[in-house]
């Protein structure tokens, strides 16, 4: 049995962790959902949901994978009971990074092509509407946009290839650390345009009217499903960099730091977005669209526009690939785990996997786009999505959740065992009948709401 690699410092550790949760869904839905929602008010019930529904699950996917010492797929197999069924478990969370996969390429390519398009000035002396025409031209591009998909891959697992210390950890830290400055940049250069005043007040100051306006229900399961997607749980994402630390420091210390990270990224790219569109009159309740259309908008409208919109997809590019990095090493920990397959062989079998599975999102939008999974004008893309987002997600979440409270599975003491270990804050087992009882029907509350919306709503 060869000797499991190990993070170098507890940095490391939080960062990629950090990295992981740190995906598009912070830096791309959460600031247009936070401007749909009536700003301020919006952000304070997320922050609420984020402490209650996220990190008691990210403590126990952590605590499984440094119990278990092995991948998502191997973990429940150590853990569980003789003769029960939980490891069934670590093949849905399997399938449900390869799924993430299969649409977040393609997103991570767009964000390098759009580094490229910002860089050389393509955007320049556009107007807004032919703005709106670059992002649909791409989409109608198969090769261009199959090319771009190809470097976000070889990337992510290039980085794997050298090994969790030399590879995904010094890498991921120089990536995150770019990734704060530039999103400090971005916000100093948002916060002092002209007219950037009403953005901030509107996105700092809560307004209990406007989210009455939108509805406190609705409002309230957008702000519950946010911080729910944000951190990426219920897939063991989050669990094989459990299996690689050490027993120093208990787990809710490490993922209290680990989801402040998350929201402080999530909180500054709203303030580098939300001001600009107000000081530029554009609505930042926009919808997926803010990104590709309206901040190029934006960026040509600003002095020195080019360089801060060349600087601003950089910083898209380092979340998307800080995330596909993470679950790239999870995908190939599978392949070490499952075949007792070295790392090498791994990235060469992954890589050629992944770039067959990413193909239909690519083609989804141009040559099948008249396959439309979920009714009229969906993809591929919102398939992939929709299964990952909405089913594989929060049930996955719920087995991980039943898993480390139920007798039936590893069991309350075990888990607290596990993650009180180490120096540091301790999980408030004050909370073991939240745990146990209400958090799994907030989580089935959440699975159901999602069909409901998608289908009948």
């Amino acid at each position: 049995m060869e000797k499991r690699e190990r993070f170098s410092s507890r940095l490391g550790f939080i960062l990629i962790s950090a990295g992981c949760a740190i995906g598009l869904g912070n830096v791309w839905r959460f600031p247009y959902i936070t401007g749909q929602y009536g700003g301020a008010a919006f952000v304070l019930i997320y922050l609420l949901f984020l402490v209650i529904l996220g990190m008691p699950i990210m403590v126990m996917e952590f605590a499984v994978g440094r119990a278990s010492q092995k991948s998502a797929v191997r973990s429940f197999h150590v853990l569980e009971p003789k003769g029960s069924k939980w490891h069934l478990t670590g093949y849905a969370a399997m399938a449900g990074n390869y799924l993430l996969m299969m649409f977040y390429t393609t997103v991570g390519g767009w964000m390098l092509a759009y580094v490229l398009k910002m860089a050389t000035g393509e955007f320049v002396g556009l107007s807004p509407e032919e703005v709106g025409n670059v992002f649909g031209n791409m989409l109608a591009q198969p090769g261009y946009m199959t090319a771009w998909m190809i470097v976000a891959v070889l990337i992510g697992f290039f980085v794997c290839s050298l090994g969790l210390q030399n590879g995904v950890e010094r890498i991921t830290k120089v990536m995150m650390s770019c990734l704060f400055i530039i999103l400090l940049a971005l916000c100093v250069r948002s916060v002092t345009l002209p007219g950037a005043e009403e953005g901030i007040s509107f996105y700092l100051i809560p307004n209990f009217h406007r989210m009455l306006e939108a509805g406190i229900g609705e409002v309230v399961y957008a702000a519950m499903g946010q911080a729910f997607f944000t951190l990426s749980l219920g897939i063991g994402a989050m669990s094989i960099f459990g299996s690689y630390i050490s027993k120093d420091r208990s787990l809710t210390g490490e993922t209290v730091s680990i989801c402040a990270l998350d929201t402080i990224v999530a909180l500054l790219a709203g303030l580098a977005i939300i001001p600009a569109c107000f000081a530029f009159g554009i609505d930042a309740g926009q919808g997926p669209g803010l990104v590709f259309v309206t901040l190029p908008n934006v960026f040509n409208q600003m002095v020195g526009g080019q360089l801060w919109g060349t600087l601003f997809f950089v910083f898209m590019s380092f979340a998307a690939l800080s995330t596909i990095i993470a679950v790239f090493e999870n995908i190939i920990s599978f392949a070490m785990d499952l075949w007792g397959w070295e790392r090498k062989k791994a990235v060469v079998f992954n890589v050629i996997l992944i770039l067959i599975l990413s193909m239909p999102c690519v083609l989804g939008f141009n040559i099948w786009s008249d396959f439309a999974p979920l009714g009229a004008g969906s993809t591929v893309q919102d398939l992939e999505d929709f299964i990952v987002s909405n089913n594989l997600l929060p049930l996955g979440s719920l087995l991980y959740l039943l898993f480390c409270t139920s007798r039936y599975g590893w069991g309350w003491d075990n888990f607290i065992a596990e993650a009180d270990a180490g120096v540091g804050m301790k999980f408030p087992k004050a909370i073991r009948f939240y745990v146990s009882y209400i958090l799994p029907l907030l989580i089935l509350f959440i699975f159901i709401t999602g069909w409901w919306q998608k289908f009948f709503a």
